[in-house]
């Protein structure tokens, strides 16, 4: 008949079989199979789609500012038709003015959306 104290150790024993994680599997082989478990451990997938929609969201917004805002600015300074050609001296700043506009806006629009996610916890 067993004793407590091997009881014990029986579901001591028992117990850390259980807490012992499982082995590493080894790694994928062959070219096709390297290549699936490349995509899936660095998310390429999800990278490209989060590439893709910052490319067109960029031309999104590049166009609100080419389109609504900019001209907002023309009628604001009467002096200027079109922001794009506006020279000073010999130089032309108007392009560089767009720009700098665009990137202002950009850079909120991606600062909104992260300050969203984090908010709501998306990931």
């Amino acid at each position: 008949m067993p004793t407590a104290d091997e009881d014990i150790l029986a579901e001591l024993r028992e117990i850390k079989k259980l807490l012992t994680p499982a082995p590493a599997p080894p790694p994928p082989k062959g070219m096709v199979n390297e290549f699936k478990a490349f995509l899936d451990k660095y998310g390429v997938l999800g990278l490209a789609v989060a590439f893709i929609l910052g490319i067109y969201l960029g031309n999104l917004v590049k166009a609100l500012v080419t389109d609504l805002i900019l001209p907002i600015l023309g009628y604001a300074l009467p002096n200027i038709s079109n922001i794009n050609t506006v020279m000073y001296g010999k130089f032309g700043v108007g392009d560089f003015a767009n720009n700098l506009i665009t990137f202002i806006i950009v850079a909120l629009v991606i600062f909104l959306i992260v300050k969203i996610a984090t908010r709501t916890k998306v990931k």
